[in-house]
């Protein structure tokens, strides 16, 4: 760039000097200043220094002065604080279904908006050991298009697969495309689901973001409103352990005082609790979807519950400890 351009963006230089080096702790001078723009070719004197400060500040930016044995300038407010960018880097550092690429992108991107010396601890910050992350980097685009498709007001078409024991995918319907009128996505067990209204099945449904791919926006529009409205989507995440299908049962289960919280935590503090006469236990019939990880929950609790009612339920849960009983001892 010529001198006499690089002179026009004087201020510009400025400000982004200030964004990336300076904090309360780290200020500068007028004479660095002018040792700075000199470097990059631009010349200027104290007073047109001053002037460009003042008018920084009409700008916005608050330039705060330290007077010591000289004045120097600081940026001391920004539009995000470091603890603010702590915690998005560590939620996405620790997000299972951001990739380990993705991850290093974005916190790459949170680090350019605070200066070089935060950005370096906003980096030690964000390591989180043995992190299984997601190996579908297409998620990322995935929640996208999906976003898009909800605003649109359009359905979508797609490919969802499982993984078999060799670590390849097994496409479902065998690999035919699923059409669905996409209505939430939700954050469930460190993992992104959309909630759709299946049109062939006439019913509302769950699919794991990560495995799916080749999302297409139709040029349909959603069906399912009434269905999806009648469904609260946290009340339809929680009948789902772990996002887990099985048939969904109204579950009666007799549980302790000492698990009150853990009762809480799962079904939310609209659940209906039924004191028993032995004082020291409650009743709960709550409507979930009677999977393996909602037996395993039961099982964690140990003598602090039990499965009153449906039998067929009891029957599972006992089928299960007795199975489970049986392999350790093979």
């Amino acid at each position: 760039m010529p001198r006499f351009e690089k002179q026009k963006y004087k201020i510009y230089y400025l400000i982004e000097y200030f964004k990336k080096y300076t904090d309360e702790e780290h200020t500068v001078s007028v004479s660095e200043l002018i040792d700075y723009l000199a470097g990059l070719g631009i010349s200027a004197e104290r007073k047109s220094i001053y002037r460009d400060i003042a008018a920084i500040s009409e700008l916005g930016y608050e330039i705060m002065q330290v007077r010591d044995k000289r004045f120097s300038y600081y940026l001391a407010q920004r539009e995000f604080e470091t603890a603010e960018l702590r915690t998005l880097a560590d939620a996405v550092a620790s997000s299972r279904f951001i990739t380990k690429k993705k991850s290093a992108e974005l916190i790459k991107k949170l680090e350019s908006l605070t200066n070089i010396h935060n950005a370096k601890r906003l980096n030690a910050q964000v390591y989180v050991a043995n992190r299984i992350k997601a190996s579908n980097e297409s998620i990322y685009y995935n929640v996208d298009a999906i976003h898009n498709a909800i605003a649109d007001d359009s359905c979508i078409s797609f490919k969802y697969f499982d993984w078999d024991k060799n670590k390849h995918r097994v496409y479902r319907h065998d690999g035919r495309e699923y059409e669905v009128s996409p209505w939430a996505l939700v954050w469930n067990n460190e993992n992104y689901y959309l909630i759709a209204y299946d049109m062939r099945e006439k019913e509302i449904r769950h699919y794991r973001v990560d495995r799916m791919i080749a999302i297409s926006q139709l040029d349909k529009k959603r069906e399912g409103k009434a269905k999806f409205n009648d469904e609260d989507t946290a009340q339809y995440t929680k009948k789902f352990f772990g996002m887990y299908d099985g048939e969904l049962t109204n579950v009666t289960l007799n549980c302790s005082e000492k698990i009150t919280n853990a009762v809480i935590d799962m079904f939310g503090t609209d659940v209906k609790f039924t004191p028993q006469s032995d004082g020291k236990t409650f009743n709960v019939t709550v409507e979930v979807a009677v999977s393996p990880v909602f037996l395993s929950w039961v099982f964690m609790l140990g003598d602090n519950i039990k499965i009153i009612s449906p039998q067929n339920v009891c029957d599972k849960f006992r089928k299960m400890v007795q199975k489970a009983a049986g392999r350790m001892e093979e």
